[in-house]
């Protein structure tokens, strides 16, 4: 599910979750979305800024070889609660499951040779 650019964010309503292209395509449209860490977890990590997230892809996931798509999320738009916990509140937490029109776009990323991600616009 690749999605128009909407202009209609600012990057402050906007925040990323990473996850495996692979099991995202595999989870029915239908349902809200839930990453496969979400059982233990309790939540959903996601990062604000595409910058972050490319720092954050690369500190976690530089040495797993799947393909990965970044979901683009509408913070204004999740119906679970959102909390950040970090001093820097960077990376918000969703409490719940992600409700799909929440979710604005989803990005595939782009990987260098060694596996290093790439940046994308949000």
């Amino acid at each position: 599910m690749l999605e128009a650019r909407d202009s209609d964010h600012s990057p402050d309503d906007l925040t990323h979750h990473l996850v495996p292209a692979e099991y995202f395509r595999a989870q029915p449209e239908d349902t809200d979305f839930a990453p496969e860490a979400f059982a233990a977890d309790g939540f959903i990590h996601c990062t604000d800024g595409a910058a972050n997230l490319i720092q954050t892809a690369n500190r976690y996931y530089r040495d797993d070889p799947r393909a990965f798509v970044a979901l683009v999320i509408d913070k204004s738009k999740v119906q679970a609660d959102i909390r950040y916990e970090d001093p820097a509140r960077l990376y918000p937490h969703i409490y719940g499951p992600l409700n799909r029109d929440a979710i604005v776009r989803v990005v595939a990323m782009r990987r260098a040779a060694d596996g290093t991600f790439e940046a994308f616009e949000s």
